[in-house]
């Protein structure tokens, strides 16, 4: 499929001056497949013009990830080198403007040994998560996509126009055609998230039930005085606001770290690592996750859930309606950027400091002890059935309707 010029433009501004905005002086780390180099060359064009330093590339290949997996052995593939390194304490120093361009093949890692895979992603994840958390909250970022044929085919098996199809859905949920101002309506859209994220936050909920029909009975508790938050952030070094996700329809805050009760039945598959999990439900028995169901991936999944001690519970609770235009598309995108955005989810694995009351001034160790949880992943499910309620409870025991039927209440 071909795309005007002009709106692959207003796409590519949009990226970089609504979602990352960046800053006169900053440097800018750009992560893209690189069959999408056209496209990068738009992004750093964009970058430069909106001031920046310097834009360095991150190029990623979904074909020599499976190559390595197949053929390099498990240490050498978990060993973080001295250079790699090197660049994350760089990272530390410039605190630069990071954007992601999601592509990837759902079906990149197939037939890799999950052991192998968890293996690598615990090994390298404990060395990178220091540099992580050094520079949470201090910097800019934002995901968006741009689509590859292989994701294209797997949304649309067979079909010729697979990439013309992902791409009018992919430019639908980022609020981009020919005859509107993207910007405008990501103000617009940006304003009502963050009015029901302060009705959430006046409500000073302490738990919150979900209940559904599939088997969804869960309970979980909510930090005291923790925040709901949604649509953007602000880097707290030079006060700018970003939109991290593009798209975005969730409204979210970290729960209660081991504090829940009950089971989350998941409404669309998994795609973690490259591999898919499917028709899985995961049971929590006084905060942890104690066992898991899943019609295909259970082996990844219990991978998963035993990564480390924070990854048998929760690091996030998120709200989305089912009106999102996500979920209007009417089919599974096999990518977390989408599909988190397509109806409530819960996250495994790291919270979010921020929605502390000076958070991001916290140690992760700090944030720990007001229960926010620590892990080296974070990895979104999503929960949002077509009858999905959800009741907060306040301390008193009043019980508020939050959410009937996969929508606001």
């Amino acid at each position: 499929m071909t795309i005007s010029p002009s709106l692959l433009q207003k796409y590519a501004r949009l990226i970089v001056r609504t979602g990352a905005n960046v800053q006169p002086g900053q440097v800018v780390q750009l992560t893209v497949s690189v069959e999408q180099h056209d496209f990068a060359a738009l992004i750093i064009e964009e970058c430069y013009q909106a001031g920046a330093k310097k834009v360095n590339v991150e190029w990623q290949y979904d074909k020599k990830a499976k190559l390595d997996y197949l053929y390099a052995d498990r240490e050498t593939l978990g060993t973080v080198l001295p250079w790699e390194e090197e660049k994350l304490k760089q990272q530390v120093k410039d605190l630069p403007c990071r954007i992601f361009i999601a592509s990837d093949d759902p079906d990149a890692l197939n037939g890799i040994d999950p052991e192998k895979l968890s293996y690598v992603m615990q090994r390298r994840g404990t060395v990178i998560k220091p540099y992580r958390n050094a520079i949470d909250g201090k910097h800019q970022w934002v995901i968006a996509a741009y689509p590859s044929e292989k994701w294209a085919q797997k949304c649309f098996p067979g079909d010729d126009s697979a990439v013309e199809k992902l791409w009018n859905a992919i430019l639908k949920t980022v609020r981009v055609d020919d005859n509107n101002d993207p910007v405008e309506a990501w103000k617009k859209h940006t304003e009502f998230i963050q009015q029901k994220a302060s009705w959430l936050n006046e409500q000073g909920f302490s738990s919150l039930h979900y209940f559904s029909s599939n088997g969804t009975d869960f309970t979980v508790d909510l930090i005291p005085g923790a925040k709901w938050e949604g649509a953007g952030a602000i880097n707290t070094e030079n006060g700018a606001f970003y939109i991290p996700n593009m798209p975005t329809e969730e409204i979210f805050t970290s729960p209660l770290a081991g504090k829940c009760e009950g089971t989350l039945v998941a409404v669309k598959p998994l795609s973690w690592n490259g591999q898919l999990i499917k028709d899985f439900s995961i049971t929590f028995e006084n905060g942890r996750a104690v066992s898991c169901k899943a019609g295909e991936g259970q082996e990844l999944l219990e991978k998963m859930i035993h990564m480390d001690e924070g990854a048998s519970m929760l690091g996030e609770v998120a709200l989305v309606p089912k009106e999102s235009p996500v979920n209007q598309c009417n089919f599974l995108f096999y990518e977390t950027l989408f599909d988190e955005n397509a109806c409530c989810h819960c996250a495994l694995g790291m919270g979010f400091k921020e929605v502390l009351p000076g958070g991001d001034d916290l140690s992760m160790e700090q944030a720990q002890e007001f229960g926010i949880n620590d892990s080296i992943i974070h990895v979104d499910f999503m929960i949002g059935a077509d009858d999905l309620s959800i009741d907060g409870v306040r301390p008193d025991g009043t019980v508020v309707p939050v959410f009937q039927d996969g929508t606001w209440a």
